[in-house]
């Protein structure tokens, strides 16, 4: 059963299940997270606000930046061994016109202000042009690479 949303922000419907494992993603927090929302939430970037465990289509990001289209991915040692998996995930994400940088969970815990400062730099950046935009000018851009 889809239940509705009243966000404007989020598809109209999000599959009840996902939402549910949102909210418990929430609880389930690794200490790297717990540490980033506490510096996200206060919204060190101006008036930029952050969401934790948000529902995109069928994923749950850890972080999302709605109004500048960017994903942060907090990895531990379980995505050492589901690279093709996170790969085929970022694809679609991006497809979706979002913007995704990955970070390290050791990253966070013990380099804080270098991970907010490539973050700063990439909302900096700007959000991320619209899908239908970026296939037009992926014919005469290179590629980018993602923050790493």
């Amino acid at each position: 059963m889809l239940s509705p949303v009243v966000s404007s922000t989020r598809p109209k419907t999000i599959d009840g299940v996902t939402l549910q494992r949102s909210r418990a993603l929430r609880h389930e927090a690794t200490d790297a997270e717990t540490k980033l929302w506490y510096a996200l939430r206060e919204r060190p970037f101006g008036n930029l606000k952050f969401r934790r465990q948000y529902p995109i289509g069928r994923f749950i990001v850890d972080f999302c930046c709605v109004e500048q289209k960017l994903i942060i991915e907090l990895d531990g040692s379980q995505h050492a061994g589901q690279q093709t998996y996170d790969e085929a995930r970022t694809s679609e994400l991006e497809r979706r016109g979002y913007r995704v940088m990955r970070f390290w969970n050791f990253e966070v815990l013990e380099g804080l202000d270098e991970v907010l400062d490539r973050i700063k730099q990439a909302l900096d950046a700007g959000p991320a042009p619209s899908p239908a935009s970026s296939l037009s000018a992926s014919a005469t851009s290179p590629a980018t690479k993602r923050a790493r």
